[in-house]
């Protein structure tokens, strides 16, 4: 299995950390504490001893972005895949740099402006069983895991031009598409795969106000309950619960400070 193109991090720019981690504690699990990175607060999140996300304040995020999550991906190199994104339209919002004790990372664009991240691991500071895991796409992504991430869409306004860009860039191929007229004009929803393993969507921009990766985390149990829970700790809710295919359930909505994520549960 290729780690590169692999879904492998998590990372929350918000305007309050301290209530920002309380909320992500109370609707997924985590436990959240300062990572002690000398010189700059930045928050780890963990389901058990698996770390799933960071948080940082977004004032520190490159450019001028109201509260939001950031996917990563897994890169063989970082700063070849820097220029190949470069080179095919991309914006670069972080050159590449060192994480010491973690890899090399980089924040970019798509060349329709979503924003993402790249991360090459540093495997010379990981177990064995680390590099194992990491080589495997386990990790911050893991689909059978409640706390994780499970699912990864991107919406955006040239949905075969981002196809094409992300293809070619990390040697995704598409699975099923499904046609989303029942839900009015909203075009097609393009399955995406890695290594053959269905990893997220690409769809039309739609209502989003620009180009962005939504996150989708992995619940237990009921996604209504998760709803309530939600809501009654200050966050807000866009659509859902709606059933999905697998079955699943889902819902999307927003944290206290307003960063946009969406939930996966196995119950309505």
């Amino acid at each position: 299995m290729s780690y590169h193109g692999n879904p492998c991090w998590y990372e929350l720019g918000t305007t309050d950390l301290d209530k920002a981690g309380e909320f992500y504690r109370k609707i997924l699990g985590w436990n959240v504490a300062d990572s002690g990175m000398e010189g700059f607060e930045y928050h780890l999140a963990k389901m058990g001893d698996g770390m799933v996300a960071g948080l940082m304040s977004n004032a520190d995020q490159e450019g001028e972005h109201p509260p939001n999550w950031v996917i990563y991906f897994a890169v063989d190199d970082c700063d070849r895949t820097t220029a190949d994104i470069r080179a095919a339209g991309g914006r670069i919002y972080k050159e590449p740099a060192d994480i010491p004790g973690t890899g090399r990372f980089a924040i970019v664009a798509d060349p329709q402006g979503a924003v993402f991240g790249i991360l090459q691991a540093d495997m010379s500071q990981m177990s064995e069983a680390d590099r194992a895991k990491a080589n495997a796409g386990e990790g911050a992504f893991d689909q059978q895991k409640a706390g994780h991430g499970n699912w990864n869409e991107l919406m955006t306004p040239d949905p075969e031009a981002a196809y094409a860009f992300y293809s070619k860039l990390f040697g995704w191929t598409k699975g099923d598409a499904m046609d989303m007229g029942d839900m009015g004009d909203m075009g097609t929803y393009q399955l995406i795969r890695h290594d053959g393993k269905d990893i997220g969507a690409i769809q039309p921009q739609g209502n989003a106000p620009v180009p962005a990766w939504l996150p989708y985390f992995g619940v237990d149990g009921s996604v209504a309950t998760k709803i309530d829970a939600i809501k009654a700790a200050g966050g807000q809710i866009y659509v859902g619960p709606q059933e999905v295919p697998g079955p699943a359930w889902i819902a999307i909505g927003a944290d206290p400070q307003g960063a946009a994520f969406a939930i996966v549960g196995p119950e309505k």
